[in-house]
């Protein structure tokens, strides 16, 4: 995996992308909001990330990327608006990660083409950006590929994290 796609350039968004450049990753950092992106720009100047490049689409963030994690609300209505687009227009290679205490992955990814590319982060952003929190929990259904699951480990090994896979049942 090479390419990683960063959906909202609020906090948790900003981190996880400066993370994952850090890392080695091309990151794709999107947000409807410009005033997001003004922030995250120069705050990745500042730190001389050359590989976050800024989108305002997520089409543009999602065209080339293996792997998409949203950094939106963890509400039902947001949650499934964000997968459907994502769903929609990405390769059919790209796995969609989505960081909720509260919502059902199986649920979420049963609304997708692609539920064995899903998979549900179960983690508190604040403790992430914290480095508060040490494992991150990995949600999976019984529909979730191994390949699925071994890149998003891979992900959060990569930036320093001790990831473990969780089975859900559907």
């Amino acid at each position: 995996m090479t390419t990683v796609a960063i959906i909202g350039a609020g906090p948790l968004g900003r981190w996880l992308a400066f993370a994952a450049a850090r890392a080695g990753y091309r990151v794709l950092l999107e947000d409807v909001m410009p005033a997001k992106l003004a922030i995250a720009s120069q705050a990745a100047a500042h730190e001389s990330l050359e590989s976050v490049e800024f989108v305002s689409n997520v089409e543009d963030a999602v065209r080339h990327a293996d792997l998409a994690i949203d950094c939106i609300p963890d509400e039902l209505e947001s949650k499934l608006e964000i997968l459907w687009l994502l769903d929609r227009m990405a390769p059919p290679k790209m796995v969609i990660a989505t960081p909720t205490t509260q919502l059902s992955i199986a649920d979420l990814a049963s609304c997708t083409y692609r539920p064995d590319r899903c998979v549900a982060l179960a983690v508190d952003p604040r403790g992430l950006i914290a480095r508060t929190v040490e494992a991150i929990e990995i949600r999976t259904t019984e529909k979730t590929s191994p390949e699925t699951a071994a890149l998003v480990v891979q992900f959060w090994e990569c930036l320093g994290f001790a990831p473990r896979i969780e089975a859900v049942a559907e």
